[in-house]
């Protein structure tokens, strides 16, 4: 259906990931199988949703667009217990939010114009 790499959402959500495992180094030693392990994997999560209902097609497209954005969200209450166990300063706690409100954003809105368009019919089966 789509190459995924073309799509704006994947490339936010791809650096949103990229800025994670940045401000995962970060954290507590005792956190590396804890609280960073999660918010990496939930970053990587919406990557891999996005570029997995790409890869389905347009049936299964919003499907994996609206698990990307449960993830967003998992990633939004990560970043709000980072930012009170003092993990993550001010300054990248609202960055970091600023993104996933972005990438929420576009997601809903791909969501929507996904199942607005309809899946185009096989020459063969009429």
């Amino acid at each position: 259906m789509h190459d995924y790499r073309k799509l704006k959402v994947w490339q936010v959500a791809h650096q949103l990931a990229l800025d994670i495992y940045q401000a995962a180094q970060g954290f507590p030693g005792f956190e590396r199988f804890g609280l960073a392990d999660q918010i990496r994997r939930a970053a990587v999560s919406v990557c891999a949703n996005i570029a997995e209902g790409a890869g389905r097609g347009r049936g299964s497209f919003p499907y994996f667009l609206r698990i990307a954005a449960g993830s967003v969200c998992e990633l939004e209450a990560e970043f709000e217990i980072a930012h009170d166990l003092n993990y993550i300063d001010s300054d990248l706690y609202q960055a970091l939010t600023r993104q996933t409100a972005e990438i929420k954003r576009m997601l809903w809105s791909l969501v929507r114009s996904s199942e607005k368009d309809p899946p185009t019919q096989n020459p063969a089966s009429t």
